[in-house]
């Protein structure tokens, strides 16, 4: 992001645009909608320019820009449609220490005038860093259908209002006044006797919101999927946007994170393998302990909650300490995984099953059926496998496994740092340290890449 949006004070500053024709007039028609003294240089105005000048609208000086015209200056715009005057105006507005801004010269402005959607003293602003006015334009059409009329003087009587808010405690209970007002008591109130009876009906909310009783906490336990924001479900995204706090796994990315409401607290609990880690006592107390202070909070976990999770742990504990839960599923990274090297976990004329496997757990490393997964066609999925390869490589070729078959390390499935190795049974542990896989990492026993299915192994693995 080149440019940070802002949103600048303009209230009796002196705002100045250079040039009196069309580029002017449409930059004049956002200016003169804020409470900026607007004053305009033009030799040549047109007539438009005349009438507002003449009702007090706006500052006409008919005559270019002069040295310590733009003293005191907040803005100065360039609009005069011809480079040279504008980069003369841009050298006297800056060395009177004004921002500029030229108009279509993304290159010789200090900022950019973005789109903007006016529900006063609600406004959405618009900006593609001046690389596609035409998209801007479009998304500011949507935005318009989106946002009625009405929500202007609706946030208006809300501003005024706010202070008389506060006798409500902080978070949860002010969120969900303020959602019942703009989301439907406001609206109507409007519509049916104005502003007048919205002021009634925002009084008479917040004395039966002091007088109710104080919203319990609950739990939501949400998975992240593997780590695109685009593979979380609706309903995930709507959690961490309603959550007071978000208790997450060292693994969840920051631009899932970042999802969340910036007043929310945010609460890492990292279990890495190998790594300090949280004991699942502490995670359980912490999460009960914020629910219990009527908090809304997300449990926040990498791919799907009851995949490898230790879900019913917290479900368990929740459940003794009488806090409401929910589970909303997540894309478990085995799946992101197979899509990412084009294979489907199941097929017919190969495997009826598919194995979702844990290389290590809480005792170390894992027991399995290992026969069951040495059979050939048989696919397994193994989490946390890349640590342990050499014991799962050990255990699968004492059962019979073939050395032979296909196994492949996909590593941060469904991340922009994702890597695929095609590798077999034999050679598995020197290909994941050769090749730096460190994980997260799931290991598929039995599946190659698609583009590597039909493809010959080196002669090194055929000897």
């Amino acid at each position: 992001m080149r440019h940070l949006p802002l949103f600048r004070d303009l209230r009796g500053r002196r705002v100045i645009v250079s040039g009196g024709g069309e580029i002017a007039r449409s930059k004049l028609r956002t200016l003169l909608r804020t409470e900026a003294r607007v004053i305009v240089h033009a030799a040549a105005p047109h007539p438009e320019l005349l009438a507002l000048a003449a009702r007090g609208a706006l500052t006409l000086i008919p005559r270019p820009l002069a040295q310590g015209d733009a003293t005191c200056a907040a803005l100065v715009f360039g609009a005069n449609g011809d480079a040279a005057e504008d980069a003369r105006v841009a050298a006297i507005a800056r060395r009177a220490g004004a921002l500029v801004n030229i108009v279509d010269d993304l290159e010789g402005s200090d900022f950019i005038s973005p789109a903007l959607v006016d529900r006063a003293p609600v406004v959405v602003a618009i900006g593609t860093e001046g690389a596609a006015p035409v998209l801007a334009r479009r998304i500011k059409a949507d935005i318009e259908a989106m946002l009625p009329q009405t929500l202007g003087p609706l946030a208006r009587l809300a501003a005024g209002f706010r202070h008389a808010v506060e006798v409500l405690p902080f978070g949860r209970p002010r969120r969900e006044f303020w959602t019942r007002y703009f989301d439907r008591e406001g609206p109507a109130a409007l519509e049916a006797g104005g502003e007048a009876a919205v002021r009634d009906r925002l009084q008479s909310l917040l004395d039966e919101q002091v007088a109710g009783p104080c919203p319990a906490g609950r739990v939501s336990l949400v998975g992240a999927g593997p780590g695109d924001p685009e593979l979380l479900t609706l309903r995930a995204r709507n959690r961490l946007h309603e959550a007071d706090v978000i208790v997450h796994d060292q693994l969840v990315p920051q631009p899932i994170l970042d999802l969340g409401r910036r007043e929310a607290l945010f609460l890492a609990v990292g279990k890495r393998a190998g790594g300090p880690s949280w004991a699942q006592a502490d995670i359980d107390a912490l999460v009960i302990g914020h629910a219990r202070r009527g908090a809304l909070v997300v449990r926040l976990k990498s791919g799907d909650p009851g995949i490898f999770g230790r879900l019913d742990e917290e479900l368990d504990a929740l459940e003794a300490a009488g806090v409401g839960w929910e589970i909303v599923p997540g894309v478990t990274s085995a799946v992101a995984a197979a899509a990412e090297i084009g294979r489907a976990l199941t097929r017919r004329d190969r495997n009826s099953a598919v194995t979702l496997a844990t290389a290590q757990d809480a005792a170390g490393m894992a027991e399995q059926d290992w026969r069951a997964l040495a059979r050939p066609g048989a696919v397994t999925a193994i989490y946390m496998g890349v640590r342990a390869a050499r014991f799962v490589q050990g255990r699968l070729m004492v059962h019979g496994a073939d050395p032979a078959t296909p196994v492949t390390a996909v590593e941060n499935a469904g991340r922009p740092a994702r890597r695929t190795l095609a590798t077999t049974l034999a050679e598995l542990p020197q290909a994941l340290a050769a090749e730096g896989i460190r994980g997260p990492a799931i290991l598929f026993l039995g599946l190659a890449p698609r583009q590597a299915e039909a493809a010959p192994l080196p002669a090194a693995m055929e000897a």
